[in-house]
């Protein structure tokens, strides 16, 4: 009997990727042929769309895809389409009526109802069990759902619901499986890695002990932070990265502002003071860490005063990595309903791109000390003239790269140790040591 193809379109962030994944998996074990991220869809597919609903763009990124496909259904150049993620979780009651051509809606926790309606039943698939698709040595790990901080400017609590670890043995078993099928770097996730474990050991948080867990773990090279948060920052996981050689030393840590008129407003539960501290500690317990944050221009109330001091924060801090983005006003949220959203949006702009004009000084200076020295790369691609690899410090797709000088002995998937000879703001170049 033919498999039916099932297209899986997987939007936004690499939690939502891992559901993509587990869907995959489920949808394989039923007996069907999923694809992922198709070049092209050929009459009589299923198509899945797995969608963003974090911030404007995302959504409508969303949107539009759904009305591709749902164009396509129309002109019967597919069969079926089903709908899943943040945005039909956000607006379950809205879509439908708005689109029909879609055969089912499902949100961030019941897709597993595109799997019984396709084959009629549910296979005998492990929870943690995925089809990757990253490249084949590196996967993300998701290890809780949901956010218990409500910050004023974001709606991911509205959407995923309240914090919820995952059984550490759980995460632990899925570890072992995908290093036993030649996984080599685990990028640890979720929307508050500060919080693991608070929701069941009584407010404290446990990724300490799930850091030694899962670094003991044989085949795990490189386990890589994503996503903690500052205030509650557990500070005992510090000396777990400094002295484990598989956990790398990198954090990512989204800290928005540092001025505290602006972080009160954004209700962050942190204030200026703690935030230095907090980095002082974390670059004294692991000297050699690279730091990731994300900072946001334009936040209500944010003048020219609070702006001047996020820059003289950059520029003092000086972030091995930075990501920044102009506040964009949320439905629902705190700030939405209680402020108003009164800086232009040419004014954010122009924050923004001063922002990260410093960050790109900063960076090429960072990158420039690293001339000369051999690093363990992680060697990703090969392209026309060179290997395409990163260092403990670059998280793929949002990180820098190096690109390596072509030699023997170099192998996609495996490490090579290479020497920078030559640094840009966000690229590395090196040869084989």
């Amino acid at each position: 009997m033919k498999r039916k193809k099932v297209d899986v379109i997987s939007l936004g962030c690499s939690k939502n990727l891992v559901d993509s994944e587990r869907l995959m998996k489920m949808l394989s074990d039923a007996g069907m042929e999923p694809c992922h991220e198709p070049e092209t869809t050929k009459t009589g597919d299923i198509v899945v769309v797995n969608t963003c609903g974090f911030i404007g763009d995302a959504k409508e990124e969303s949107v539009n895809t759904i009305l591709e496909y749902a164009d396509l259904k129309s002109r019967g150049k597919i069969s079926a389409l089903y709908v899943m993620g943040c945005l039909s979780e956000r607006y379950r009651k809205e879509l439908p009526a708005e689109i029909p051509e879609v055969d089912g809606w499902f949100g961030k926790t019941d897709w597993h109802g595109i799997v019984k309606e396709l084959a009629r039943r549910y296979p005998a698939t492990a929870s943690y069990d995925r089809i990757i698709t990253t490249p084949r040595h590196h996967a993300y790990l998701k290890i809780a759902e949901g956010c218990d901080r409500f910050c004023a400017f974001c709606a991911i609590p509205l959407i995923t619901g309240r914090y919820k670890s995952r059984d550490p043995r759980e995460i632990e078993a899925e570890v072992r499986l995908l290093a036993g099928r030649e996984v080599k770097e685990f990028n640890i996730i979720a929307q508050d890695l500060s919080g693991y474990g608070c929701d069941t050991n009584s407010g404290k948080s446990t990724l300490a002990d799930l850091l030694k867990r899962l670094s003991d773990i044989k085949g795990v090279e490189w386990l890589r932070l994503h996503y903690a948060y500052p205030a509650g920052f557990p500070l005992d996981i510090l000396p777990v990265i400094a002295e484990r050689d598989n956990i790398c030393s990198y954090l990512d840590i989204a800290l928005q502002h540092i001025s505290d008129k602006v972080l009160k407003a954004m209700r962050r539960r942190v204030g200026k003071l703690e935030t230095l501290e907090l980095l002082d500690k974390i670059r004294t317990t692991v000297p050699d860490i690279h730091i990731r944050t994300t900072l946001m221009t334009g936040f209500p109330g944010e003048g020219e005063d609070e702006f001047d001091e996020l820059m003289e924060f950059v520029r003092t801090t000086r972030f091995e990595r930075m990501g920044a983005f102009a506040y964009c006003e949320e439905e629902g949220t705190f700030a939405a309903l209680n402020y108003n959203d009164d800086i232009p949006a040419d004014v954010k702009q122009k924050r923004l791109d001063s922002l990260m004009a410093l960050q790109e000084e900063i960076s090429a200076q960072i990158q420039d000390k690293k001339i000369g020295s051999v690093y363990k790369v992680m060697i990703d691609r090969e392209e026309d003239n060179h290997f395409v690899g990163r260092t403990q410090w670059d998280s793929p797709e949002v990180d820098p790269e190096v690109l390596v000088t072509k030699a023997p002995g170099i192998v996609c998937g495996e490490f090579c140790d290479v020497r920078i000879t030559d640094a840009m703001p966000f690229e590395l170049i090196g040869e084989k040591a």
